[in-house]
């Protein structure tokens, strides 16, 4: 359990960095489908975020963030149904559980506490213990965290879907053979969310 507690405080601390940056103004947050690959370089905002290239709407996971991956996703995956939605600190969440293992679990959380999308994220980049920016299924994202907990099975991954919205994707692997690589998790997750709302749209 301590894990997930962990995991919390250091999302939360690095969400409370983002919060601060977009207040005051600054410029400057299972198994592999093999999707995840270096960021693509091209257009980008003041802060070196990539521009999302085709925006998804996200009003559905906005208003019920366990709507993110279908049933058959859920199936796949090897999450317990039905996700578990509240309204967090930055915004809606859903976390399911997974059926392997109380102790693993993954997380979707739309970041409506900002509103510049990955600009934010990418504006704390020097208070990141790590910063490593990805394209999951064509979207940019970045694997960040104020702590690197990834060798404790915490891995949080930032998921642009449009210029002003972020999606946290996070893994939290307390044990089983994904423990140490928790961010493969947080990556398959993240493009199965892409994928549903491409087809939801």
């Amino acid at each position: 359990m301590r894990i997930f507690k962990i995991t919390r405080f250091t999302a939360g601390a690095f969400a409370a960095l983002a919060l601060l940056t977009a207040c005051t103004g600054k410029t400057g947050p299972g198994t592999t489908s093999g999707s995840a690959s270096p960021v693509s370089t091209g257009e980008a905002t003041d802060n070196g975020a990539p521009k999302v290239p085709a925006p998804l709407d996200a009003d559905g996971i906005l208003a019920d963030p366990c709507s993110a991956l279908s049933a058959a996703q859920q199936d796949d995956i090897g999450m317990v149904k039905p996700g578990s939605a509240e309204q967090g600190p930055t915004g809606p969440e859903c976390r399911w559980k997974s059926t392997a293992s109380p102790l693993n679990s993954a997380e979707v959380s739309p970041f409506t506490a900002n509103k510049n999308g990955l600009s934010d994220i990418y504006a704390q980049k020097a208070s990141s213990a790590y910063f490593e920016p990805l394209t999951i299924a064509g979207y940019p994202a970045v694997s960040t965290n104020v702590s690197d907990l990834r060798s404790d099975g915490d891995c949080p991954l930032w998921v642009g879907v449009s210029d002003q919205l972020v999606v946290v994707v996070t893994a939290q692997l307390g044990e089983g053979k994904n423990r140490a690589t928790p961010c493969v998790v947080a990556q398959r997750v993240a493009e199965a969310m892409i994928q549903h709302l491409k087809e939801a749209a």
